[in-house]
């Protein structure tokens, strides 16, 4: 049963136009495994204005909130969630594409305060909690900065990366980001707040956002100079690797399991015989078996037995205890 009242949804149209308000949302449209049912309510803040005046009224209703980047790291449980989804961007799931060898389209500048703002001012980046990834990437490189090249094919959101820290090839949103402006989602007090870098706490996959509750609303990275060919050249090899190595054709979350010191998880799923286990449609990339994918018509519960059942195989041959990257959210 919805926990929003009529009245909340009124109070929320004072605040956001309608194409931004949206009930009984099937979150399968908004997540990359392409899978789970509806959340109550799914609202779209194009600005930190709006984000604010949000969560300020949500935080009021005592209704539950879930903060969405581009659902590139989330399974949701086919009974949905009983809550209030904010997100700030509006390419929720959706396949990065390979876009490195064209140019960044010409865009009005949305304003300050936008969520999807993107600014170059020397070796400074500053983007909105609601930009892809792969843009700021592109973007960087369009302007001769190096450093953020590892971005350009993880398929997330600025403020997602910041609260799991991204990263691959070596790269990491660590590396790069010097200070993060947040909006409380506790309390009274709805002031934005800045954090430089070494207060986010990153870690593997992580941050201080596993430990506050907070969204951010931008970020401010530092790059380095280089010729923006040479940048390319290298966004697109690590495209090529990604390409050849993971199961890109089918809805993922990307790598289901954080990395154990010492080991790689798909090696040792691999080594338990696991290599295309499945159930259903749910089943372990044979490519990559570090994948969890599903196959055309997985549910979510399907998904995490086979999440759960990885789990415990590799754990019972080899007593390493594999934690999932990836987030379970609402009724399974």
């Amino acid at each position: 049963m919805s926990v929003i009242r009529p009245e909340l949804v009124k109070e929320l149209g004072q605040i956001l136009p309608p194409g931004q308000i949206m009930t009984d949302e099937p979150m399968a449209d908004h997540c990359s495994f392409r899978t789970g049912g509806p959340a109550d309510l799914l609202l779209r803040a194009g600005t930190a204005a709006q984000l604010t005046a949000v969560l300020t009224l949500l935080r009021r209703a005592g209704v539950p909130v879930f903060l969405l980047g581009r659902g590139t790291n989330l399974l949701v449980g086919d009974g949905g969630f009983r809550g209030a989804v904010v997100t700030m961007t509006d390419t929720g799931g959706k396949p990065v594409t390979d876009t490195t060898d064209q140019p960044l389209p010409a865009e009005e500048d949305p304003g300050a305060g936008a969520l999807n703002r993107i600014s170059v001012q020397g070796r400074q980046l500053t983007a909105g909690a609601g930009t892809t990834l792969q843009k700021i990437a592109l973007t960087a490189a369009a302007h001769g900065l190096t450093g953020l090249e590892f971005a350009a094919g993880i398929p997330g959101s600025v403020g997602g990366g910041i609260v799991m820290n991204a990263g691959a090839y070596g790269g990491e949103m660590r590396q790069c980001v010097t200070a993060v402006t947040m909006i409380p989602l506790e309390g009274d007090a709805a002031e934005p707040f800045t954090y430089t870098g070494e207060q986010m706490e990153f870690g593997y996959r992580t941050s201080v956002l596993k430990r506050i509750r907070a969204a951010v609303t931008e970020a401010v990275f530092i790059l380095e100079e280089d010729d923006p060919e040479a940048i390319r050249a290298r966004i697109r090899e690590m495209a090529m690797k990604r390409r050849d190595k993971q199961p890109l054709e089918y809805p993922s979350a990307g790598s289901t399991f954080k990395r154990p010191e010492g080991y790689f998880a798909g090696k040792l799923i691999m080594d338990a015989g696991l290599r295309g286990y499945r159930c259903g449609d749910a089943q372990v990339s044979e490519k990559h078996c570090g994948f969890v994918i599903n196959r055309g018509h997985a549910t979510s519960a399907q998904i995490l037995q086979v999440i759960e059942d990885v789990s415990r195989r590799v754990y019972e041959d080899t007593g390493i205890q594999l934690q999932r990257e990836v987030i379970c959210l609402g009724e399974f």
